[in-house]
């Protein structure tokens, strides 16, 4: 199996793996597990299994004092964003939520141009307006309904800490630590935050029964770890552009899990609104690459 074969393979694992939260989670919230708790038994498990992979693979666990304080500004912002996706299935449904949570590389473009002054083209100015296109035709059904606002309030602010979790990666230091590593932190981190928060609102709920220990290690492992080291994988070996890409696999698999699993209503305006949401994110994956070919001057003619 060749290099590309492999990157396709793990990106579309990765992808994959992370839209089949909603599948091993709400089981557990529907038992009367908090979303605290979830979360705080996801991330701990997760941070176990990607530790022994560490160890296993002989990688070093030591981080310097300037990394943890950004560390765990990090785990923060991961944990924030993990929650209100959580919040977000209870007003939205797993399909729409899912969905406009992939709008985070729009905003990725937005912060670094504020941010960083990266200029945004044509390409991407056309991407972002498709991308709350998307957005505007979920928010309302063919029948006159609307979402709930809080639901898609919860949802954006999501994919916005997660582009912020991104945004400081590739502009700190932090982009030079080993993927494992950081993966690890980030997992153990939000685990303590949720740890930390639960305490404050009534502790830990034990798990109830052996179905759900079965769903929290299934989220744990491959809805989290294996989807982190997944998207590792395929970075090294086909690029962060191509694993973007590919990650349109996540929400698909959702809104398929919803759909099949939870028995949520297909409409026309989800199908459109998925489809102009996918549009924009690979519109901005491609748009630098896209930007230079149609920028691109022909060679002058020589005139005989």
């Amino acid at each position: 199996m060749n290099a590309k074969i492999k990157g396709y393979f793990w990106a579309c694992i990765s992808s994959a793996t992370f839209g089949l939260i909603p599948l091993f989670a709400l089981p557990l919230v529907q038992k009367g597990l908090s979303h605290d708790t979830v979360l705080c038994y996801r991330f701990a498990c997760a941070s176990l299994f990607i530790s022994l992979w560490m160890l296993f693979k002989k990688q070093s666990f030591a981080v310097e004092k300037k990394e943890l304080s950004l560390l765990i500004v990090l785990g923060i912002l991961y944990a924030i964003s993990a929650q209100c996706l959580f919040i977000s299935y209870d007003y939205l449904g797993v399909g729409t939520a899912s969905t406009i949570l992939f709008l985070y590389p729009v905003f990725v473009a937005v912060l670094m141009a504020v941010f960083f002054k990266e200029r945004i083209n044509a390409i991407t100015a056309a991407a972002i307006l498709i991308a709350f296109l998307g957005v505007s035709l979920l928010y309302k059904s063919e029948n006159g309904i609307t979402l709930n606002p809080m639901g898609i309030a919860t949802i954006l602010f999501a994919a916005f800490c997660y582009a912020v979790y991104i945004v400081v990666v590739n502009k700190s230091k932090i982009q030079l630590m080993s993927g494992y590593k950081l993966t690890f932190y980030a997992t153990a981190i939000s685990a303590t935050f949720f740890f930390v928060k639960a305490q404050i609102t009534g502790g830990l709920a034990p798990i109830p029964d052996a179905t759900a220990v079965a769903d929290l290690i299934l989220l744990a492992l491959f809805a989290t770890a294996l989807s982190c080291l997944a998207m590792i994988f395929a970075v090294q070996y086909i690029g962060s552009t191509a694993t973007a890409i590919l990650g349109a696999l996540e929400p698909v698999v959702a809104v398929a899990v919803g759909i099949l699993v939870f028995k949520e209503a297909i409409t026309r305006n989800l199908v459109l609104g998925i489809l102009l949401i996918l549009s924009a994110v690979l519109l901005i994956i491609l748009s630098d690459y896209l930007h230079q070919k149609l920028s691109k001057k022909e060679p002058e003619k020589i005139n005989c």
